[in-house]
């Protein structure tokens, strides 16, 4: 098999429940700094400098900052490993902990040094899109996540949101398995997604109620600010105990 066919994709849940550490405090870092807080990660940055949207986000307490040089040790305790910037034999020094640790690890640009590999990500709300070449030819990579990120507008993420919202009514109220599973279809086969396009949402909530019920989607219609509002006391709350 082909080095560039020798990949399995994956996507990584619970990222702030297990801590990924990345080396280097250059703009690269500072990418990947920013997809792992978008999914609300445990992250440990080492560097001793910083960009200077890092260093506002360190100021932030967005993540613990190492002001130093990488060191045998830093990785005790993690899952994930990205090395985006080093000096001299940290990329091998790196590597060789995350073998031993049973660590996930990406040296940038060191394929030798990596079990595992970036895609180019192209995301719309709950929709995740990711592309690998295997390493064959990364532009590649890039120029279809530029493509796909205009084909693949904001009605996508909005319409995403909504199914969601519908998962539990539809339990609720459809017991059966195998009628969920041709309802499911019939919401996504139908112009709901259109509508959303549209910005017409009055009428994707319409045509999603001619397919699973009025009830299923009003009661998910109710259910969302309910969250949110539970969601924005317990913050309040917090923020008060902070305070």
């Amino acid at each position: 098999m082909s080095a560039a066919l020798d990949v399995y994709p994956v996507y990584l849940r619970r990222l702030d429940e297990k801590k990924t550490v990345i080396i280097g405090g250059n703009y690269e870092a500072e990418g990947k700094v920013r997809d792992f807080l978008d999914r609300d990660a445990w992250l440990t940055v080492i560097s001793p400098t910083l960009t200077a949207e890092l260093q506002k986000w360190a100021d932030e307490n967005k993540f613990e900052w190492i002001a130093r040089e990488y060191e045998y040790g830093d990785l005790e305790g993690a899952f994930v490993a990205i090395v985006a910037d080093y000096q001299g034999d940290v990329n091998e020094r790196a590597y060789q902990e995350a073998e031993e640790r049973n660590i996930l690890i990406n040296v940038m640009d060191d394929i030798p040094h990596a079990n595992f590999a970036f895609g180019s990500i192209v995301k719309q709300g709950p929709l995740t899109i990711s592309i690998s070449t295997g390493g064959a030819a990364p532009a590649l990579a890039v120029r279809l996540r530029q493509r796909f990120e205009q084909e693949f507008g904001k009605e996508y993420g909005e319409f995403l949101e909504f199914m969601q919202s519908l998962r539990k009514p539809m339990a609720r109220h459809h017991k059966h398995f195998q009628l969920r599973r041709k309802l499911w279809y019939e919401l996504i086969d139908s112009d709901i997604l259109n509508l959303f396009r549209e910005n017409r949402i009055l009428d994707a909530h319409k045509r999603a109620k001619d397919i699973v019920g009025k009830r299923v989607v009003n009661e998910a219609l109710v259910e969302e600010p309910e969250k949110e509002n539970i969601i924005k006391r317990f913050f309040g709350k917090l923020s008060l105990m902070r305070n």
